[in-house]
């Protein structure tokens, strides 16, 4: 079965974007992928296909309705394989990490719900059991580029789309942990030379070395990782 992302937003022009190009680009056109766009205004129903009112309560800002967001939704729901989630991209949502990337890789695709303004009438969410979702701790203009985000990082996972795969069980967080520098040719740049054990030949100690700088970067920068590394 074919990995499907169906994308309901108010651009359904921003898509594919950088998800046409490289890699992810040539799978879409080699069908190892699929992507359908929905625009949400297509379910408003007045004159001026209006999808957002004031917030109850006041403040500032407008909110995506509740009736027009469900029937984006249910429609999405209607055409996509039996099991396939519905995310909305939030940043209040759960964290998005590699084990959940790879969980939903492995599935039939994701139903991904964007939403711009002050975000989306909370009754809908709870009403159709969507689970919001969390690219980081930062605000964005709408759900569209995370949606972007989450789908790229499901997409190299997938078979074939990678030429080798067996890179995925080296990069950061695959073992817990970040990954390890990488150097490549010339020899020396700037007065700077390649580590010498890198250069050896000697697979036991390259490994060592890249596990124990792998093991420093991730206790440096990622203290949160590095404690539940040590705890697994």
């Amino acid at each position: 079965m074919t990995w499907r992302a169906a994308v309901l937003t108010l651009f359904p022009e921003m898509f594919p974007g950088p998800l046409g190009l490289s890699l992810a680009g040539k799978a879409l056109a080699d069908g190892l992928w699929s992507l359908e766009t929905t625009d949400i205004r297509d379910f408003a129903t007045g004159k001026h296909r209006s999808v957002d009112d004031t917030p109850a309560g006041g403040g500032a800002g407008m909110v995506m309705r509740a009736d027009i967001a469900a029937a984006a939704v249910d429609a999405a729901r209607v055409a996509a394989p039996e099991g396939t989630p519905t995310l909305y991209l939030s940043p209040r949502g759960t964290p998005l990490t590699q084990e959940r990337v790879q969980n939903l890789a492995e599935g039939p695709g994701v139903i991904l719900l964007c939403g711009r303004f002050e975000g989306v009438d909370q009754r809908v969410l709870d009403a159709r059991d969507i689970e919001e979702v969390s690219i980081g701790d930062y605000v964005l203009s709408g759900g569209d580029l995370a949606a972007l985000v989450l789908m790229d990082a499901c997409v190299r996972l997938l078979p074939g789309v990678v030429g080798n795969e067996g890179t995925h069980s080296e990069e950061s967080f695959a073992s817990g942990l970040l990954e390890y520098p990488h150097f490549t040719r010339p020899r020396e740049w700037e007065g700077r030379p390649i580590p010498d054990v890198l250069l050896s030949g000697d697979h036991e100690k390259i490994a060592k070395w890249r596990r124990e700088q792998a093991e420093a970067l991730t206790k440096a920068r990622r203290p949160d990782l590095w404690e539940k590394h040590r705890k697994d």
